[in-house]
């Protein structure tokens, strides 16, 4: 739908009225103008306009809706979830989607951050979906328990994340009963899974998946001291990818949680930075994912498969 109403963006001395506006799969369109939601940090309705900021501190703040002003707030969130939820590269089957209050810790690239927002269950992850960019989808592998104290449901990681969800109404208990069997059940269909890979080639000892729907797709692990080189089995070209860590215990937590986060999407662990500025979807997805930025933060290049592989891996472990 199109739109008309008031743009201002003060850090660029930007006054507009009466001008076109369209929200789109990928952003926002004004006039000779846009904004990717990739470039979004938060969005908020206050007193009938519409602010938007920016991660580079620009705040467009939109006005004279009128009637439309409804409209275009429920049309905006929308979108930005959609955008969202495709950034997570979420394919599995939703199972249950409801208001909630959500409390997200302190992350790297954001601080603790609470309120109201949509929740969501899949067969495999609950995904947090805020009108900001601390969106996250948390893989019910790895959760370390899964609790329902009165109207709020808590959910702590290995790695120590506590997120908190609740007060759904009369969809708490139900969605607490279904995350709970789901985690269950997704945990042993995944130990089932790796249990078929047997064959593990020297010097690798270590074995994951991606998303536990890919059964077919699987990756190696290989440690030697603060250091470890991984071999992505999947239908791209072959690559081994290496790593260097000062924590084994926490670099090996969050690996598997990298891996399971980017799915299909395997590119993301090794792309540049300036390489990334090319695709906004990737940014969103490395922006909402603590193991991915992490995994990056590591990264210590890439072996080719050509001759020298092998010695090049036995060089780089000892």
């Amino acid at each position: 739908m199109i739109y008309t109403a008031t743009i201002d963006i003060k850090a660029e001395n930007l006054h507009l009225e009466e001008t076109k506006i369209s929200i789109e799969k990928e952003g926002i369109r004004y006039g000779k103008g846009s904004v990717d939601f990739s470039d979004i940090s938060y969005i908020r309705p206050l007193n009938h306009r519409v602010y938007i900021t920016s991660f580079n501190g620009k705040t467009a703040e939109i006005s004279m809706l009128g009637f439309s002003f409804d409209g275009f707030w429920e049309e905006l969130v929308a979108l930005f979830g959609e955008r969202t939820r495709a950034s997570l590269f979420i394919e599995e089957e939703k199972l249950m989607d409801c208001e909630a209050e959500y409390d997200l810790p302190e992350s790297s690239a954001a601080p603790r951050e609470a309120g109201r927002g949509r929740l969501q269950l899949y067969s495999d992850a609950v995904c947090i979906l805020p009108v900001s960019s601390n969106a996250i989808r948390i893989p019910l592998c790895y959760t370390e328990s899964i609790r329902l104290d009165g109207y709020l449901l808590h959910i702590h990681m290995r790695t120590g994340e506590h997120y908190t969800v609740g007060r759904m109404g009369y969809d708490t208990q139900p969605f607490a009963e279904r995350c709970m069997d789901r985690a269950k059940k997704v945990k042993a269909v995944r130990e089932q899974l790796l249990g078929r890979i047997t064959q593990l080639p020297e010097p690798y000892t270590g074995k994951g998946l991606f998303r536990t729907a890919q059964s077919e797709e699987y990756w190696l692990s290989a440690y030697g001291e603060n250091c470890c080189a991984i071999e992505l089995f999947t239908n791209d070209k072959a690559a081994t990818y290496l790593y260097r860590f000062e924590d084994r215990q926490l670099f090996t937590f969050r690996l598997e949680e990298a891996m399971e986060a980017v799915g299909s999407h395997r590119e993301i662990i090794f792309l540049a930075e300036e390489e990334l500025k090319d695709k906004p979807l990737y940014r969103m997805a490395v922006h909402r994912s603590e193991a991915v930025r992490f995994l990056r933060g590591c990264s210590a290049g890439r072996i080719i498969h050509t001759a020298a592989h092998g010695e090049k891996l036995r060089e780089f472990l000892a």
